[in-house]
């Protein structure tokens, strides 16, 4: 797909992310199979809960919490810089903002669904589906609910080149809207008490682990059947995998 200069398409880091990896003096290195299926088990952090994709480094170097912050994305090409809120929401309201925010888009859009089931270190590969009416697709999101919030390899983004506007849902659970004018995306943000906080910081920007099973390996190629992307997958392993 040709995107014009200066999209992201999915692919891009904002500004300030930094997907930290596993290092020797991993919160992880040291626990016990229990000590990490009891951390694993925790959901809820005061009123946020997460969705069962992610968590946190042991030693919580950020605490979940719910908020958006402004942030931006340099292309690499051009060095130009296009406008990004990043936020996070709690599980409960998660998937219906999404489903709002990329309302926003117009009637018909492309898709990028990524996965990294099969990546090392976190590499993610991402498929792509051009000319999708937006009610067809809210169809297929919603038959896809459980994946697309509680799979930790699975992300999605939905974009109007046209507009150069994206919305991306992606493996962390954050909701990331990329491209001016930015206000309709914090309306929505807003109206799912979803409020600016410029200081907060996400569970991306610090040591954490991602979840996922075989049977949502087998979800995904679901999902990509149900968008018309023709790309065979491989069963694998459940796994959990540090970043």
């Amino acid at each position: 797909m040709g995107n014009a200069s200066g999209f992201p398409a999915s692919k891009s880091t904002p500004a300030s992310e930094s997907n930290s990896r596993s290092t020797p003096t991993s919160s992880f290195a040291q626990l016990s199979s229990e000590e990490l299926e009891a951390h694993m088990g925790v959901f809820r952090y005061g009123t946020f809960d997460l969705t069962d994709a992610v968590r946190p480094s042991y030693d919580l170097q950020v605490v979940p919490r719910q908020g958006f912050r402004h942030d931006s994305y340099v292309d690499p090409k051009t060095n130009q810089q296009v406008p990004v809120l990043m936020a996070t929401a709690s599980r409960e309201r998660l998937f219906d903002l999404f489903i709002d925010l990329i309302d926003c888009l117009g009637e018909e859009v492309d898709v990028v669904l990524e996965t990294s089931h099969h990546g090392a270190s976190g590499e993610h590969n991402d498929l792509y589906r051009e000319h999708i009416d937006m009610p067809v697709l809210k169809s297929i999101l919603y038959d896809h609910e459980d994946l697309l919030l509680n799979d930790g390899c699975t992300g999605i983004a939905v974009l109007n080149p046209h507009r150069q506007q994206e919305i991306q849902f992606d493996e962390h659970k954050m909701l990331l809207c990329y491209g001016a004018p930015l206000e309709q995306f914090e309306k929505v943000l807003i109206e799912h008490d979803v409020y600016p906080d410029e200081s907060i910081r996400f569970i991306s920007e610090a040591e954490h682990v991602h979840s996922s099973t075989d049977s949502m390996i087998r979800e995904f190629d679901r999902l990509q059947s149900a968008l018309g992307i023709d790309d065979g997958m491989v069963d694998d392993d459940d796994n959990l995998e540090l970043r």
